[in-house]
């Protein structure tokens, strides 16, 4: 008897994962909300478009109503052209609170003709300082570009248009910090950060450029829903919703590593783990650590 009633309750605790876990094919009216500057931005196409909108007055950016734990954040984004100088498109998902989960993609603008940085960071439990540069190989103002968050109990891995360009593994059981415990909302900002976006803050927004337009598209969550500390358990455990969870996630394959080389080799400009006069030669201990 009290094998049938643990067993019992093994399925619905599982059918309750399978009905919470995916949540796919969002859309901008129905899954998002401006938390500033919803005055001079807009969602059009069925909620399939957003254009985020930076004049002398204000920025924008808009928030998921859901948090999410575990899976594949999806957006297509075409940044601001031109004269970008100053400007920082965001894309990112972060809890709240002084000890918060975070994962970054920020794109920093540039004088027209000079290319975009493609800055990437993430922070467990409050504590950030990990950020790793890239050049882009392409023009990421003349078209839509995929940029993916994937992350699951293993290792979360930023994606280009399906190329894998950072790993992050998780050293949790050695006391590295990893974001596995607090479910994130996905975000997304057009700023003036001419304090510190271009050559260190040395180059300034021109204001007669403006309005600064940033275009993005088909925002995909395929991923867990937050429902909670439950979800700690239910985002992880090991079936078939949770697709994440897959022994196919939880390394990179052969080509996927020939790939993350060839940006890395070719298109970074700045790593955390080389900085050693930033910090002092006291380098973070996932530095030594293998990460794909």
């Amino acid at each position: 008897m009290v094998t049938a009633f643990k067993s019992l309750v093994a399925v619905i605790f599982i059918s309750a994962m399978s009905f919470q876990s995916c949540f796919v094919n969002a859309n901008f009216y129905a899954d998002t909300y401006f938390n500033w500057g919803a005055e001079h931005s807009y969602i059009f196409g069925n909620g399939e478009h957003l254009n985020l909108v930076l004049d002398n007055v204000a920025g924008s950016g808009v928030q998921t109503y859901n948090s999410y734990l575990f899976g594949s954040i999806e957006m297509l984004i075409k940044l601001v052209p031109g004269n970008s100088a100053g400007t920082v498109t965001a894309y990112y998902l972060s809890s709240m609170g002084d000890y918060h989960d975070e994962i970054d993609f920020e794109f920093l603008g540039n004088s027209s003709g000079e290319p975009y940085t493609m800055h990437t960071n993430i922070f467990t439990q409050g504590k950030g300082n990990r950020e790793q540069q890239f050049k882009l190989w392409f023009d990421p103002t003349a078209d839509f570009h995929n940029y993916t968050i994937h992350w699951n109990p293993h290792a979360v891995v930023w994606f280009v248009d399906s190329i894998p360009i950072r790993v992050y593994r998780n050293y949790k059981s050695e006391g590295i910090g990893f974001p596995d415990q607090q479910g994130m909302q996905v975000y997304s900002s057009l700023w003036n950060a001419d304090n510190w976006a271009t050559r260190g803050g040395l180059v300034k927004i021109d204001w007669s450029c403006a309005p600064f337009t940033a275009g993005l598209r088909k925002f995909n969550a395929k991923a867990c829903k937050w429902n909670g500390p439950v979800s700690i358990y239910q985002c992880a455990y090991p079936i078939y919703a949770n697709w994440w969870t897959s022994p196919v996630y939880k390394q990179l394959s052969w080509d996927q590593q020939g790939k993350l080389k060839w940006v890395r080799d070719n298109y970074m400009v700045y790593n955390y783990c080389t900085d050693y006069e930033r910090f002092n030669w006291q380098m973070a201990p996932e530095c030594s650590k293998p990460q794909y």
